[in-house]
């Protein structure tokens, strides 16, 4: 049997040329991104940074540990306290210590500091006594002696020199400062260091301490019930900024390979099942011919199944070298994008390759199964009869299959809408659920071909000349080879249209309701994590008359539910309820927003704990344990509406933004005018409302975006080759059909045009059971918007679905008339009368 499937695929090679190299291409797919997933399991082992050169650094604790039934549950604060100053001095009483304090800096023109800053973070201050401890040492100039001399790290390409001015802004304010010395940077951060009495006076705070001392000494003199966490050796790097940075650098893009890893498996899976059935199906007359001289069901199927085991080994082996040959390329676009960290590489982890050849294998041997089982079945005149004209494309199996999976992915669509229509708005949900519907319409493209195809050539089969009515009529007949080459153009036109079609509508959403939600005329923030809006400011926009000015703090709060989970939540801690009610109209579903005091938190919907009046014990961003009053329950919308508080347990955040509204009376031209001139006195941009809005409301973040389109260019760039991969296949087996329209009396101008017609034809009609798919899923999430009272439109991605849809129908045309171009080379009547 292996001998005649050997024989065999001699004989029809092109249809086995195509089957390889989908599979092979659907194999190299999934082991790219399985080896590029699996890289970002595992960081880079890092050794402490900054505080390599202490012996000892202690600071308050960065972490919250709550004892639960199950074992210790910890998270991280968000407004780590300060080390007390009376621990400094007795840490001072057994060795040489050395006060940090870490604060926001900005500098007019980042570039004059050069590449290499600490990969894009903000720069921040620091006391020269700290550098002694950190790999900093001069390479120009002196330390800092007088208040307005700073010492600055410089970058490759830097063109600050010592004895420049520059100007400086801080937490103080703006100021004209002189460099007195450069140090090279050591690529974690961007630094500025002041005078130890400057750096004190600017952030009062002491972030921590270095000791030079005996550990058990510093221990001792701190006790067990200081607070106090003390570092050393390698754990010295819980000190580092930003310790865990690269482990979060992973995480999203684990997230975002993960989503790329489902779709482009689901991409490969669907199209190279759907290839190795048409390559079946195609050989209908065949085994009628060796049913007809005597060969067994059970022979048939055992030939099937040898010529698939065979492609599927060469395939998904040929599949495992081009993965293991395009995930370092892959990881390298990525990093030079910033999708990924700069350091992001491929390790040497194999179970990917293991997963993408068994994985092809499986799904070749899968996709010939129920059409070998099919054809070993069927009689013999029964399977010639088939060949002609495609009868039962449609099995009750198939349509059983098909209408469980369209009900599944219905039902579980209704069911979110019915129970929590928030779930279909995160990205898990809405990047994963379309693949269902998907499914169901490629299942149910044989029976829905006939019908759309007679209707979208209606009009072209009344135009003169037969080519549009025989192209109708060819689609009609030969179903199976139209469903197969529709399938891919499904996939990806659905794809097309979900993908960005849903971030946009919920993108869209999210900046509504913000917009619904503000009454201010003008807002300023600070610009940036860890800094805070000038008291000065501050206390001069009070002064303008006629304004009502709301400052907020960005912190987190924390709650134990159920016992054993610690849930942190973004909160907002605003000086007073009234002003807050002054400049928003927050969704307040209970309770009410004038309640809201010292004592009180309002909270929404997702919480737990949601009744008015109760009280829920949580931890504040510095780790403070406090039991809060609900004063009231915000709906949740589409996940943006936060918790407050009040200034007094913001756990020591600065002001990071400031909404004004004018009174009705007050000349607005005035008050921006003097709100102005107050920010321009302190670095600080004053914004009309609207445009603030529109600057900073959520939005699909670049890397998103990016990641969505690689995985849009992967599935696009795979099913067009899948797809002129099966019209080669399919225009190949037709060469009887086009050389008996030669003998009708066809040009070989009007055939090749009535081919190019009729794959185009297919493609929309594909096209339009894609965009069906996908609008089943933004309606799905139009409707939950609906349910969170969010009025935001669908956003359709027109110009991304006709890019495509163009696309598709071109590669479609072009693959469909070279080989029919290539086969009416042999005189009609020699193909006419070749046998199969």
């Amino acid at each position: 049997m292996l001998s005649l499937a050997l024989r065999g695929m001699r004989t029809r090679w092109v249809t086995f040329v195509g089957s390889f190299v989908a599979l092979a291409l659907g194999v190299g797919l999934i082991a790219t991104m399985g080896l590029a997933l699996a890289a970002t399991f595992d960081a880079p082992k890092r050794g402490t940074e900054r505080f390599a050169g202490a012996r000892m650094v202690v600071q308050a604790s960065r972490e919250l540990a709550v004892a639960t039934p199950i074992g210790v549950r910890t998270s991280p604060l968000a407004n780590p306290p300060a080390v007390p100053r009376k621990w400094a001095h007795r840490l001072a009483e057994v060795g040489a210590v050395a006060e940090d304090r870490t604060f926001p800096v900005s500098v007019s023109d980042d570039a004059v500091l050069g590449r290499g800053q600490g990969a894009g973070a903000p720069p921040v201050g620091h006391p020269w006594g700290i550098a002694v401890a950190t790999p900093y040492r001069l390479s120009s100039g002196r330390a800092p002696a007088a208040p307005g001399e700073v010492v600055v790290t410089t970058g490759p390409g830097a063109r600050i020199r010592t004895g420049d001015r520059i100007e400086v802004g801080t937490p103080e304010g703006t100021g004209t400062r002189t460099v007195v010395g450069t140090v090279p940077s050591a690529g974690f951060e961007t630094a500025f260091f002041f005078t130890a009495a400057e750096a004190a006076r600017i952030a009062p705070r002491i972030d921590r301490v270095t000791v030079d001392a005996d550990p058990a000494a510093v221990r001792a003199a701190l006790g067990d019930r200081s607070g106090m966490t003390v570092l050393a050796g390698a754990d010295r790097r819980r000190a580092d900024p930003a310790p865990d940075r690269d482990e979060k650098a992973l995480v999203s893009v684990n997230a975002l390979l993960g989503t790329a890893a489902g779709i482009t498996a689901f991409v490969s899976v669907f199209v190279v099942a759907s290839t190795f059935t048409f390559a079946v199906a195609q050989r209908r007359r065949e085994f009628g011919l060796l049913r007809m001289a005597g060969a067994t069901p059970g022979q048939v199927r055992r030939m099937v199944y040898a010529e698939a085991l065979v492609i599927g080994v060469l395939a998904a082996g040929a599949g495992c070298a081009l993965g293991r040959w395009g995930a370092p390329r892959l990881a390298g676009w990525m990093s030079g994008q910033g999708i990924a960290p700069a350091w992001f590489r491929i390790g040497e982890q194999s179970w990917p390759l293991h997963v993408a050849f068994w994985t092809g294998l499986t799904v070749a041997l899968a996709g010939v199964a129920v059409a070998s089982f099919r054809a070993g079945r069927t009689g013999p005149t029964a399977a010639l009869r088939e060949a002609a004209v495609d009868s039962g494309t449609m099995p009750w199996s198939r349509r059983l299959a098909a209408s469980a999976v369209l009900l599944t992915g219905l039902g579980l669509l209704v069911l979110d809408l019915a129970t929590d229509p928030g779930d279909l708005l995160k990205r898990k949900t809405y990047l994963t659920q379309p693949m269902v519907l998907i499914v169901a319409f490629a299942l149910l493209a044989p029976v829905l071909m006939r019908p759309l195809t007679r209707l979208l050539t209606w009009l072209p089969a009344r135009l003169p000349g037969a080519v549009g009515m025989l192209a109708g009529q060819n689609a009609v007949a030969g179903v199976r080879r139209t469903a197969a080459v529709a399938a891919p153009v499904i996939v990806t036109v659905a794809l097309a249209c979900s993908l960005p079609g849903t971030t946009a509508t919920i993108g869209e959403a999210k900046a509504a309701e913000v917009r619904a939600q503000s009454r201010a005329d003008f807002i300023s923030s600070a610009g940036g994590a860890g800094r805070a809006l000038p008291d000065a400011f501050l206390a001069e926009a009070r002064a303008v008359p006629g304004v009502t000015v709301s400052a907020s703090r960005s912190t987190e709060v924390t709650v134990l539910e159920e016992g054993t989970a610690l849930v942190r939540s973004e909160a907002h801690a605003v000086d007073s309820a009234e002003e807050l009610a002054a400049v928003s109209e927050l969704p307040v579903i209970a309770g009410s927003l004038s309640d809201l005091d010292d004592h009180g938190i309002v909270v929404n919907e997702e919480w737990l704990t949601t009744r008015v009046g109760e009280k829920v014990p949580v931890w504040l961003g510095d780790g403070r344990r406090v039991r809060l009053r609900i004063a009231a329950v915000l709906a949740v919308g589409t996940g943006s509406n936060g918790v407050y508080v009040t200034a007094a347990n913001a756990a020591g955040a600065g002001v990071d933004r400031a909404d004004f509204v004018v009174a009705g009376d007050t000349d607005r031209a005035d008050v921006e005018r003097q709100l102005r001139a107050a920010g321009a006195a302190h670095d600080v941009e004053v914004m009309p409302a609207g445009p603030w809005l529109t600057a900073h409301h959520p939005r699909t973040s670049e890397s998103t975006r990016l990641g969505l389109l690689m995985i849009l260019v992967i599935a696009l760039v795979y099913t067009g080759i899948a797809l002129a991969n099966t019209l080669v296949m399919a225009t190949t087996d037709r060469a009887r059909d086009l050389a008996s329209l030669r003998l009708t009396g066809a040009t070989k101008a009007q055939v090749l045009r009535l081919v190019a017609v009729e794959s185009v034809m297919v493609v929309a009609a594909g096209a339009v059971l894609g965009a069906a798919a996908s609008a089943v899923n933004l309606l799905g999430v139009r409707a939950a918007l609906g349910l969170l009272d969010v009025g935001s439109g669908i956003v359709v991605p027109w110009l991304e679905v006709a890019a495509v849809t163009a696309v598709t129908a071109l590669l479609a045309a072009v693959a469909a008339t070279l080989p029919a171009a290539f086969a009416l080379r042999t005189r009609p009547v020699e193909l006419a009368g070749a046998r199969e």
